[in-house]
């Protein structure tokens, strides 16, 4: 290799006329790749929270992925700005381009090569090393090297320039109490471990492993409720009130046949609990029920979730494996969000549906399926299909049967089965006699406006539980504290001086008011015949006598379930 005395030796004038600062723009140009001017300890601080993170291992193979594709970049750099230079003198632009950024100072001590028998044997020795005197400054000795970018960087470099893979190591480090930084580069099929540089640039299947388990803990817990019975899931799902009582009565019609169920209601309603009852009381109730919420994959993995895929289908693909389709056959499959699907994601789905059949993502084979599908979803599906979120021809295949589940203030008589329903869940769990709640927290229950619905109620009583004694009832303030907010808005009287809502209300007495009070006026009876004048005014339309009572129409809908109104 040509050193600095020889007169051929290009000096980095040429790379260094490179560098340009945009400071208007705020941007450092090299030629015509942008760069950063970063403080260095940023890679340290990385580098530990990647090894806290992911593990050594893995952390090791990322940062000499990123050092390999910097060092590639910078040999493409070299080539185009020394094009009439040897081979051996063009190369020497890749220590001096890592000497230019502040990466380290790099001295050779051996490098033999030859293009055309694709041999190549390099030794360089770093000093000041940005990753050893990092691990120095900020951490005790390593047993091991820590230069893994800049090796990386090496490989990267080197490769490009030899049209083959070459692999450095590093056998010395200052980090590590060496005098100096030494790294090896050779052939990677000349190393005891010739498939060490293909693993390195292989990039991490992290994802695809985490979903892998994360299928397992859903196959797993998906095990675990199926020794649920009935009755249990029924629990979950308690209510007398009207609305209620319809959307079950829905459900259970759509049991004894296959129709594939759309489920449409707020977060927390209870949606997979409503699935996983249609399941149970179907003919298919022997086999899988796979739940999948859509929302909690990343887009350009959620067609190998759902239909599976093929070993080498993708980078990361090291097996082939079934997706949830698979999983579900002869039983039901519950897709939640599924407004979140990729626009491919539902292609396929449309057509596994319409066909009844399958491809893995990178197979070719057709797999027939039998699956009752359950989709769920918190938005409105019309919408999102004019909005060109959703396709139409899907939603008219989903919404053949829909299932509006209510959401818990459209039902609150049905708050206090669901409020002892979870006090016997807690206390069993939590080893606790707790008689039942104070009946001001109950009265703040059936105020509160529910945006978390039953979720939120069972947090609530969960709460509660835990911070109330034995055998005591349940106070308001254990329940929540956005209850103990809604109770400070009520009208209470407490000796004789009136709460600040009404304070902040009037300045003197009302007339009208006054005088109804003088007639023996009862608060009930008056709101029923206002609510009913209303009704009558707006000739029977709910929401627009919702409007003239300034009441929402989930307000007015009820109190009129109250009077056991019908306007049918």
């Amino acid at each position: 290799m040509p050193t600095a005395t020889d007169p051929k030796f290009p000096t980095s004038q040429d790379l260094v006329s490179q560098i340009r600062f945009d400071t208007g723009l705020g941007k450092v140009w090299m030629h015509e790749q942008r760069m950063l001017l970063v403080h260095s300890s940023l890679f340290q601080n990385l580098r530990n929270e990647l090894i806290t993170t992911i593990g050594e291992q893995r952390t090791r193979g990322l940062l000499m992925r990123l050092g390999f594709h910097s060092g590639w970049r910078d040999a493409e750099l070299a080539r185009k700005l020394r094009p009439e230079l040897s081979t051996a003198n063009a190369f020497a632009a890749g220590p001096q381009l890592a000497m230019i950024k502040g990466m380290v100072n790099v001295t050779p001590v051996r490098m033999d090569f030859d293009l055309e028998e694709g041999s190549f044997y390099g030794e360089f020795l770093w000093d000041g090393a940005f990753e050893a005197d990092l691990q120095l400054a900020f951490g005790d000795r390593s047993d091991t090297p820590v230069c893994w970018i800049l090796t990386g960087y090496a490989s990267g470099f080197t490769t490009f320039y030899m049209g083959r893979q070459v692999l450095f190591r590093e056998v010395e480090c200052q980090a590590r109490g060496n005098h100096k930084c030494r790294i090896v580069g050779r052939p990677a099929d000349e190393w005891d471990d010739p498939e060490e540089l293909s693993r390195i640039l292989q990039p991490d299947a992290l994802a695809e492993e985490l979903l892998s388990l994360q299928s397992q803990l859903s196959e797993l817990q998906t095990s675990q409720h199926d020794l649920y019975d009935q009755d249990e899931l029924a629990a979950n799902s308690v209510g007398n009130s009207r609305r209620f009582r319809d959307a079950w009565r829905l459900l259970q019609k759509a049991a004894a046949n296959d129709v594939s169920v759309l489920l449409q209601g707020e977060t927390g309603v209870g949606k997979e609990i409503f699935a996983r009852s249609l399941h149970l009381n179907s003919p298919r109730a022997e086999q899988p029920f796979v739940a999948v919420n859509c929302a909690c994959i990343p887009p350009d993995l959620i067609e190998s979730e759902l239909f599976g895929v093929e070993k080498g289908a993708f980078t990361g693909a090291h097996t082939s494996r079934p997706g949830k389709f698979e999983r579900a056959n002869s039983g039901t499959l519950f897709l939640d969000e599924v407004v979140e699907l990729s626009p491919r994601a539902q292609a396929t789905l449309l057509r596994v549906l319409q066909e009844g059949e399958l491809e893995r993502v990178g197979g070719a084979e057709t797999r027939k399926i039998d699956v009752r599908l359950v989709v769920a979803t918190n938005e409105n599906l019309e919408e999102a299909v004019t909005n060109g979120k959703f396709r139409a021809d899907l939603f008219y295949r989903l919404n053949i049967y829909p299932v509006h589940i209510p959401a818990l203030r459209e039902r609150r008589d049905d708050i206090p089965l669901l409020v002892d329903h979870f006090l016997r869940k807690f206390q069993i769990q939590y080893r606790k006699k707790i008689p039942g709640i104070s009946d001001k927290a109950r009265q703040a229950l059936m105020e509160y406006n529910w945006p978390g619905n039953i979720r939120e109620l069972e947090n609530m009583v969960e709460r509660g539980i835990i911070l109330t004694e034995n055998n005591q009832l349940i106070d308001l303030d254990a329940l929540c504290p956005a209850l103990e907010k809604l109770e400070s808005d009520i009208e209470i009287a407490k000796g004789g001086h009136l709460q600040k809502s009404f304070r902040h209300g009037l300045n003197k007495p009302d007339p009208v008011c006054e005088s109804m009070l003088e007639q023996g006026f009862e608060f009930g009876e008056f709101e029923r015949r206002l609510i009913l004048t209303a009704m009558l005014k707006a000739d029977g339309n709910v929401s627009q006598a919702a409007r003239l009572l300034g009441l929402s129409r989930a307000q007015i809908a009820y109190r009129l379930e109250k009077l056991n109104y019908d306007n049918k």
